[in-house]
């Protein structure tokens, strides 16, 4: 099976772009460090962000929740937040996928 996470969460007009940057930082690492099988995507609507995360490999999101700028993102998230962190969490099977490419 594979990994399949959506999260949802509305932060604090204040804490808009200090989260963004903080999710940025995330995605630059995720760059660097380019790992494998994974498809990472994040969705802003004003104060509102989605975040989509796909393992096309195996059932675990260690490949982006393991690094460090993602914990330094998640320590203070639910003091950011207005709605706090909804996360859905599926193991599926892929069927078919077109630009959401894995590494």
């Amino acid at each position: 099976m594979q990994r399949l996470t959506i999260v949802r969460y509305t932060v604090k007009p204040e804490a808009i772009g200090e989260n963004e940057a903080l999710c940025k930082a995330v995605f630059d690492e995720a760059r660097a460090k380019q790992p494998k099988d994974v498809g990472y995507a994040l969705f802003r609507k004003g104060g509102e962000f989605i975040h989509v995360f796909m393992n096309f490999a195996e059932d675990d999101s260690e490949a982006i929740t393991g690094l460090p700028s993602f914990k330094s993102f998640g320590k203070d998230l639910p003091s950011r937040c207005l709605i706090e962190p909804k996360p859905e969490r599926l193991s599926v099977e892929a069927v078919e996928r077109y630009g959401f490419n894995a590494s």
